[in-house]
């Protein structure tokens, strides 16, 4: 799995968690945990989502092979390839909520954009700034040019005798 959190678990428990959390986030589209779980599933909801883009029979058993029910790789493979066909990644967001009364730790909510009922509604596209055109840099030493003031060279007497 490469680096990772551990979040205080084994491996075996720590890859059970995640698969379950990642099914149940692809079927509810949100799903309330904990910022360090939140953080770990959404890199691999993002992996999943990606395989379910490539849209390939070894994309399929691959992902079939991380999350949990035939329903969730359906899931995956139409609904979600199809919404985020034209994205290039970034496909959950996370948002903190609260602090849990009972061990303080940090919650927060994990979903999908770009759905319906969204938490939080997504931020409209910036325009891009308009081109300046370039500036000639002869034209910009001649405009400093004109600010200076005129200039005085000194005769000697010799010269304007």
């Amino acid at each position: 799995m490469g680096k990772f959190r551990k979040l205080g678990r084994d491996y075996s428990h720590r890859l059970s968690m995640l698969r379950t959390m990642v099914s149940q986030l692809v079927k509810h589209e949100r799903i309330e945990t904990t910022v360090a779980k939140a953080k770990e599933v959404r890199r691999k909801a993002d992996q999943m989502v990606q395989l379910g883009k490539e849209g390939t029979e070894h994309a399929a058993r691959r992902a079939a092979s991380f999350v949990r029910g035939d329903d969730v790789v359906h899931k995956l493979f139409t609904e979600l390839a199809y919404r985020y066909r034209n994205r290039a990644g970034g496909y959950t967001r996370m948002l903190r909520t609260k602090i849990r009364t009972s061990d303080a730790s940090t919650m927060a909510y994990i979903e999908f954009v770009d759905r319906e009922n969204e938490l939080r509604e997504p931020k409209p596209a910036t325009p891009p700034p308009p081109q300046r055109v370039p500036l000639d840099p002869w034209t910009k030493s001649r405009s400093s040019q004109q600010w200076a003031g005129p200039k005085i060279t000194k005769t000697s007497e010799s010269d304007s005798l």
